[in-house]
């Protein structure tokens, strides 16, 4: 019996790359994404394409429905979607912000959620979940400046 490994984001960067790796070691993959950027070139190497926004619980709940009934199982899932959103504070509109918060946490959390019943039914399964470094480092403003270097009045 294949392996099956779910990988979101993959559409571009590491999600996709990893996407391909996991195919060409033997895994079914499923390969999930907002855009359809590089579907073909996933499809051609036998990589599954399934719409998925992490944003929207009922995606995603589909997303892992298609999963359970045409594979029921998840040997790997693989959590790869994401982006990031950079500025000084009070240059990032608070939108952005909990849009960024709501597909690099929550999304994760939700996807987590709906596959881990999968993986206790099955008694085995792992979940890798990719992150950026920009969250373990910083970029120093100049003090009494923005990130547009204009000076604050005084």
């Amino acid at each position: 019996m294949k392996k099956i490994a779910v990988v979101t984001g993959a559409s571009s960067g590491i999600g996709y790359q990893t996407a391909l790796d996991f195919a060409a070691q033997g895994y079914t993959v499923v390969g999930g994404a907002r855009h359809l950027k590089n579907a073909d070139e996933l499809v051609k190497a036998g990589v599954v394409f399934h719409p998925l926004d992490v944003t929207d619980h009922d995606s995603v709940q589909d997303f892992v429905q298609f999963i359970k009934s045409t594979y029921g199982r998840v040997d790997v899932l693989v959590n790869a979607a994401g982006y990031g959103s950079f500025g000084a504070l009070e240059e990032v509109p608070l939108d952005e912000a909990r849009r960024q918060l709501d597909v690099n946490l929550f999304g994760i959390v939700d996807l987590i959620q709906q596959v881990t019943p999968i993986m206790r039914t099955q008694h085995s399964g792992r979940i890798i979940n990719i992150s950026s470094l920009a969250g373990q480092s910083y970029s120093a403003l100049a003090v009494g400046t923005t990130s547009k270097n204009t000076r604050w009045k005084q």
